[in-house]
């Protein structure tokens, strides 16, 4: 335990004021650096009272978004998923971190979170525009032993945990408005699925009748939210990357952006683009939902590597699938087509009957867009 996850320890398990004279005693370090500690604390978010003669006191950090190293090792419930955990305020591309430790010979389960991105990366070359301290921007560390083929299918296997993770924390909550970006906010077997249907309604159901806060998957990976059965709006992207050695799979890296607590975007995608914030009416604990989003992948992951394959998670998935039973345009670039979409194969391709009568057809991830007729979704 380092200095200053010792003195956040003391703090809270004291739950009244700790001198400086005891805290330097117990750290072994100077007052002065006891002060420095404390600073930064207070820098991150926690609110500590200091008073003369008294020391220092933490106060309560109910309702603040607390996110470091020590918030989400606190919350983290897995066994391998998230461990370890390599924090950082700011960086480049978590997934280049990634591959990074991963020359290092870093284990299955490393993770890298960091809460700006300067150089974030997207599908298809594109950039993920990486605002700094409201949203969550993590990749994790895999070595499986299946075949390359079957990597592709990881990233339906973590849109499952991201989509589940904020079922079970805001499902059916919110305050009933709508997403308006104009906004003003701060700164195994099927047991294991039982909560994993997407809610209908719940706490917070408005007299109207409308769901508060409603979350889903546009295959292949993008989660989606719709406040008050308004337009579904992005919140979640998801980037996997495989290395391969020898015709063998290397390493591959699965890195997610969420959008927590930002308020506005930029105009190219201020349509289609919101966050939990916006969709619930308040800003959210970013460390809650890293620990939940880790805590279902963990138990996905599992699952799909045991069957090697989507067979078990189909059914889930698609229950979370908002483009199911809607047209769709699929934008291959040698032939583009509409149709309905039906949902997917156990190979996570989208299946898709076309508009012209001809035979049902496999939309593979990575070939091609499929966009909503009438919008994103």
């Amino acid at each position: 335990m380092d200095r200053k996850q010792e003195v956040l320890r003391q703090l809270r398990e004291t739950g009244s004021y700790v001198s400086g004279q005891q805290l330097c005693e117990t750290l072994g370090v100077s007052r002065t650096a006891v002060w420095k500690i404390i600073k930064k604390l207070k820098e991150e978010g926690y609110p500590i009272e200091a008073v003369t003669n008294k020391g220092y006191r933490l106060l309560s950090v109910e309702g603040k978004d607390l996110f470091n190293k020590e918030e989400l090792e606190r919350r983290l419930q897995t066994r391998w998923a998230g461990r370890p955990m390599i924090f950082s305020e700011e960086t480049g591309s978590t997934n280049a971190d990634i591959f990074r430790l991963s020359e290092q010979d870093y284990p299955q389960g490393t993770l890298a979170v960091t809460s700006k991105q300067t150089a974030g990366k997207g599908r298809r070359g594109r950039t993920w525009i990486s605002p700094p301290d409201v949203n969550v921007y993590m990749s994790i560390l895999l070595r499986p032993d299946f075949k390359p083929e079957t990597a592709p299918m990881l990233t339906l296997v973590m849109a499952l945990a991201v989509h589940r993770a904020c079922e079970e924390l805001y499902g059916g909550k919110g305050d009933g408005q709508p997403a308006d970006n104009s906004a003003e906010l701060p700164g195994g077997d099927g047991k294991a699925f039982a909560g994993a249907e997407a809610s209908s309604g719940g706490a917070g159901q408005p007299a109207d009748g409308t769901e508060p806060c409603r979350f889903g998957i546009k295959w292949p990976n993008d989660i989606v939210v719709s406040a008050r059965d308004g337009s579904w709006r992005k919140i979640c992207g998801i980037l996997t990357e495989m290395r391969m050695e020898e015709k063998e799979i290397r390493d591959i890296v699965i890195g997610i952006g969420i959008n927590v607590n930002q308020a506005e975007f930029p105009e190219e995608i201020r349509e289609t683009a919101g966050s939990l914030a916006l969709a619930l009416g308040h800003p959210v604990s970013r460390a809650d939902l890293t620990a939940e989003v880790w805590k279902y992948f963990e138990e996905y992951y599992e699952v799909f590597e045991q069957a090697r394959g989507l067979s078990p998670l189909r059914e889930v998935y698609e229950r979370a699938l908002v483009n199911r039973g809607k047209k769709v345009r699929v934008l291959d670039p040698e032939s583009p087509y509409e149709g309905v979409a039906l949902g997917i194969n156990e190979e996570g391709e989208l299946l898709v009957k076309p508009d012209d009568g001809s035979e049902v057809r496999q939309v593979g991830t990575g070939e091609v867009s499929v966009r909503g007729v009438m919008g994103y979704v």
